[in-house]
């Protein structure tokens, strides 16, 4: 028997990559061949997550061992059989390539055909996979170029320089006493 898997991106809707494998091959002989098809480096903590039909995860199977969720045991690529988890046709699972951004490739079990084979091989790739890590400051809009958060730095933060006390509805709110400490 032979799995064969596609995998689609979000960010480049041209992109699908199929991939055939060996039933019996790792989770690890699948992430190389990811890799290599859309040439990313292998130095990042990816993982797959087996979903259900609404892509929500499941199982995770991670690249190393790592404390995990209690709901799921804990998986790593290189000790899990793709049969251990892809057992039926449909079945869903996402490979996770930019973990700081949690950026993804949606992926399904598209056919089981007949006959044998060894490891895993790309049989079809389509399109330009994106980048694998994003480029830009995560902390782009919080800090300003002086260093500071912009709420120390003086500037606009969220609005706050249009709010106005005067402007505030107090009707609704006359009730409300926290003199009794019933909030706390």
């Amino acid at each position: 028997m032979i799995y064969k898997i596609t995998f689609s991106c979000d960010e480049g809707e041209d992109f699908r990559l199929s991939l055939q494998a060996d039933p019996e091959a790792t989770f690890l002989d699948l992430h190389h061949a990811i890799l290599a098809a859309v040439k990313y480096p292998d130095d990042q903590m990816t993982s797959f997550f087996m979903c259900n039909d609404r892509w929500e995860k499941e199982q995770e199977v991670t690249l190393v061992e790592m404390d995990s969720n209690f709901d799921y045991d804990n998986m790593t690529m290189e000790q899990t059989r793709l049969s251990d988890l892809i057992e039926e046709q449909g079945q869903r699972l996402i490979y996770i390539f930019d973990p700081m951004f949690e950026r993804y490739f949606f992926g399904s079990l598209r056919e089981i055909l007949p006959g044998t084979m060894e490891g895993v091989k790309v049989v079809e790739k389509k399109g330009k996979a994106p980048k694998q890590l994003q480029t830009e400051d995560p902390l782009q809009g919080i800090v300003g170029k002086d260093g500071k958060a912009d709420w120390e730095s003086g500037e606009d933060f969220y609005g706050d320089s249009q709010y106005d006390a005067e402007d505030l509805d107090m009707e609704g709110f006359q009730d409300l006493s926290f003199d009794d400490g019933s909030m706390f």
